[in-house]
């Protein structure tokens, strides 16, 4: 199975769900896109669920971290919902936990941009 994104806006933040595996090749691809999609809408504010996400390799966190990058480029803040397995132990190894705000529920992170 590979990765299944959905984006939608709630209070003016878009929401990008993802759910699956996100790894090297076709999924990662799909990950660069929609935050080009959300970037070319307008959006600096973006809140990544991967609370679906069964699995990420390395070529997914870069992925990960390049859609941070691009929204600090832009002007914007993209949060982390729903973090945990394996994501958040490459996260932690790499110590890019400091980067990131990560939150339980997307309420709280919405919340946060406020």
């Amino acid at each position: 199975m590979s990765v299944t994104l959905k984006t939608r806006e709630t209070d003016g933040v878009a929401i990008l769900q993802a759910s699956g595996r996100v790894t090297l090749g076709e999924a990662t691809g799909q990950v660069r896109e929609a935050v080009r999609n959300i970037v070319a809408q307008g959006h600096r504010k973006v809140v990544l669920n991967l609370q679906n996400v069964s699995y990420m390799d390395s070529a997914g966190l870069g992925e990960v971290i390049s859609a941070y990058t691009t929204m600090r480029n832009q002007g914007g803040d993209m949060k982390l919902v729903g973090v945990t397995g394996r994501a958040l132990d490459l996260l932690q190894v790499t110590r890019l936990t400091t980067l990131f705000e990560f939150f339980d529920n997307e309420t709280a992170a919405v919340a946060s941009f406020r």
